[in-house]
């Protein structure tokens, strides 16, 4: 498989559970991927591999696990998915307040069920667009305030993590050289 760029997203970052950023690329480098950045310490790494996007996750996970003791939720995404990710937004004109705007990227695609019953949970003035793997979020009042957030993975019984768009914007410069 030809080298691919990848952005990679670990689940849980934050509070007591902390992936310093020099250590996290050192530990990537030593796995063997190339051209390692990290972006702040909220767990995200852009990496070159060639490996499937699986692999990528199976090696990351297995490294951090063994260098680090982290054991959460490992999400990778090619940076021509992650393209397509930001260019999907159907949020884009909320956008100019990039705190507002979250992505969600999603283990897999959840069962059809549990999409409606996280329907059946939507109000207020929240939005949120399903596709695929990626859930996208309009918090207009904030994502601290928001009720409805914190239902979204217990609903879709699937392992994520989300990004404000901010940092969606970021890691897609990180991952293109910028």
């Amino acid at each position: 498989m030809d080298p691919t760029r990848y952005i990679v997203l670990f689940r849980g970052v934050g509070g007591a559970t902390q992936l310093p950023v020099k250590r996290l690329k050192a530990v990537l480098d030593d796995a063997g991927f190339e051209d390692v950045a990290t972006y702040i310490n909220s767990g995200n790494a852009v990496l070159t591999a060639s490996l499937d996007e699986a692999g990528v996750v199976e090696a990351v996970g297995e490294a951090v696990r063994r260098e680090m003791g982290f054991d959460k939720a490992v999400i990778a995404r090619g940076a021509d998915d992650w393209d397509l990710m930001i260019a999907r937004n159907p949020f884009a004109q909320a956008a100019d307040d990039p705190t507002r705007v979250h992505v969600y990227a999603l283990e897999a695609a959840p069962q059809p069920e549990d999409v409606e019953a996280l329907e059946a949970k939507a109000g207020g003035t929240e939005r949120f667009h399903l596709n695929g793997r990626t859930l996208y979020l309009h918090t207009p009042d904030g994502m601290g305030t928001s009720r409805f957030a914190p239902k979204i993975e217990p609903t879709l019984k699937v392992a994520m993590t989300a990004r404000n768009w901010r940092s969606m914007l970021a890691l897609q410069e990180l991952a293109r050289g910028g």
